[in-house]
């Protein structure tokens, strides 16, 4: 793409589509093809891809075991509905079924994250009879009305209408806040009785906590592990079921767990589990599990015209089966704990590094102003264009005016490729 092409497509990209439909950088990028970890633009620049399209490149770029499925799959039969039996909808259902660690398990298939989290509080309400929903702040779980409605993070909260009266509890972000100074162990106890102390206020009985076991959108976030199993145990108390949303954390990119919820797993699995992105490689799956009990409670007819389509369940099960072979876990806890390391020893000199946090390959580094410690967008911003004219790839968020960069390359990384990309964010840090 020579510049006046490009520009050209920008300006019909601005002419038809809406305002708020962001775009990185301050030349946006055509990126129009991909292997492995690497992707090339319009002009033929090769990057180093940190951010894998959202987290949702979650093994790797034209992974040839995914692209066959899909084409096989798509020469066979590409579309038939939830109506008929479909046999990769139903393999690819046992598989996340076992896998989830819930037991008695049903899975409905969606086209998207935000898909499987309207259809997680849909199942709640109705199964508890109650629009009363609990979620964390600094939270995102999605574009949809009634996901925009429960979210914690201005800057993705649109609008304030809802069908549901949501409570915000304490506890997603561990390093601001009013608990901020705590140590872990009573950081957890004070979260535990503002949640008690909340429900003790509010009227009818809430149908579910949703939370995210890292926050993504939010910056990468996280508490201490042990929280939710905290909360896990007063939610108990009053029937309250708990919504584990795996969309960014699922599939073992944390390295330590296959689940984000395993780290708060002491009080058992959650009641409803959702996932999207990585499943698909880049195909549109999301998902809901939950017990059968909680599943089966609607009483109504349902159907999903495109969730579970033949082609995206080949290439969930083709992308499933190869993480789980070369146990890209493993590889993602290998790898992020070197690159976590490396970014920890870089950034310790640098005054405009707030923190580096994270596991696996899920990395957050928050950036502030070294002079009033308030959040830096503008840092963010610089370090995000100065990455990319070193020819990596990375994302940003946070809850903070969107200053935390956000590190999530495919889970197939390679040391060199963690090294170089390290190399890269050094230069690019150092530059602002």
């Amino acid at each position: 793409m020579n510049t006046d092409v490009g520009k050209d497509l920008l300006g019909r990209h601005k002419t038809v589509l809406p305002d708020w439909l962001a775009l990185y950088y301050d030349r946006p990028l055509e990126l129009t093809h991909g292997e492995g970890r690497h992707v090339w633009d319009a002009d033929g620049n090769r990057y180093l891809d940190f951010f894998g399209g959202i987290l949702t490149t979650m093994t790797a770029h034209a992974l040839p075991e995914v692209t066959k499925a899909v084409s096989e799959q798509a020469g066979r039969i590409i579309h038939s509905s939830t109506l008929y039996l479909n046999r990769p909808m139903i393999e690819l259902a046992e598989r996340v079924a076992q896998l989830s660690g819930i037991p008695d398990a049903r899975v409905f298939f969606t086209t998207s994250g935000t898909e499987a989290n309207d259809t997680a509080l849909l199942l709640a309400t109705a199964h508890r009879r109650s629009n009363q929903i609990l979620a964390m702040r600094n939270s995102y779980h999605g574009r949809s009305f009634t996901a925009v409605g429960i979210t914690g993070n201005q800057s993705w909260s649109p609008t304030s209408l809802t069908g549901l009266q949501t409570l915000y509890v304490h506890g997603g972000v561990r390093g601001r806040g009013p608990y901020a100074g705590l140590g872990d162990g009573e950081f957890i106890s004070a979260c535990v009785a503002d949640l008690r102390d909340m429900l003790g206020q509010a009227r009818g009985g809430a149908a579910a906590l949703i939370a995210e076991p890292i926050q993504g959108v939010g910056g990468f976030t996280s508490p201490p592990d042990g929280l939710y199993a905290a909360f896990r145990e007063v939610l108990d108390e009053h029937g309250i079921l708990w919504i584990s949303d795996e969309v960014q954390t699922g599939w073992g990119r944390t390295g330590d767990h296959f689940w984000g919820w395993q780290a708060h797993g002491a009080s058992g699995p959650p009641d409803i589990l959702t996932f999207a992105k990585g499943i698909g490689n880049g195909m549109s799956i999301g998902g809901v599990v939950a017990r059968a009990e909680v599943m089966n409670s609607l009483d109504s007819n349902s159907i999903s015209t495109f969730g579970g389509s033949p082609v995206t369940m080949a290439a969930g099960l083709a992308n499933l089966t190869y993480l789980l072979e070369h146990d890209l876990q493993g590889n993602a806890r290998r790898v992020g704990g070197l690159l976590i390391e490396r970014l920890r020893a870089i950034c310790a000199q640098l005054p405009v590094v707030r923190e580096v946090r994270g596991r696996g390959l899920m990395l957050g580094i928050e950036l502030i102003n070294p002079e009033t410690g308030e959040a830096d967008p503008r840092a963010a911003g610089a370090v995000l264009e100065a990455a990319r004219e070193g020819g990596l790839l990375i994302g940003k968020g946070g809850g903070h005016d969107t200053s935390v960069l956000r590190i999530a390359p495919p889970l197939s990384l390679t040391v060199a490729e963690a090294e170089e990309g390290a190399s890269i964010l050094e230069g690019a840090l150092r530059s602002v």
